[in-house]
């Protein structure tokens, strides 16, 4: 049976608490990987892992983990790159489902605003707040994973 991972450390509240619910309705396992403590509800079907303090230390440990199919839930798109080279899927907490298609596309935005960023050009500030659109296309997302995974 397939196993969803979280990059917990990074991953907005909200997105865990629809991870809680998706894994208590359906029975896959859900672990939460973080550098820090984490809090997880008593479901059966829920752990955490908490690894050491460190650069891609999380990251690292999930790509251990991960086999094919399973689905990660990242907004790390080395990391999602990483688990997709692993025939794993992932997911980042906007409802966008990275691919093989498409993760090199996004690796190379990413370096692009990376080198811009160092070079002292003044980039946007991150991300906007996760919005209702956001939760529910996450949402659908996860909804089409697990229809297409399980059984």
């Amino acid at each position: 049976m397939v196993k969803i991972y979280v990059d917990a450390d990074a991953c907005p509240v909200v997105i865990k608490e629809i991870l809680y619910r998706v894994s208590q309705r359906t029975g896959i396992e859900l672990i939460l990987v973080a550098n820090q403590p984490l809090s997880v509800p008593r479901i059966p079907t829920v752990r955490s892992i908490q690894v050491s303090q460190g650069f891609d230390v999380a990251d690292d440990h999930i790509v251990g983990l991960v086999e094919k199919d399973d689905l990660v839930i990242t907004a790390d798109i080395p990391l999602a790159a990483e688990v997709i080279d692993k025939d794993g899927e992932a997911l980042n907490p906007r409802g966008e489902l990275y691919t093989k298609a498409n993760i090199r596309a996004r690796l190379n935005m990413r370096d692009f605003m990376d080198s811009m960023r160092n070079s002292a050009v003044q980039v946007g500030g991150g991300p906007p707040p996760l919005s209702q659109r956001d939760r529910m296309d996450f949402a659908n997302a996860l909804d089409k994973y697990i229809s297409q995974h399980q059984g």
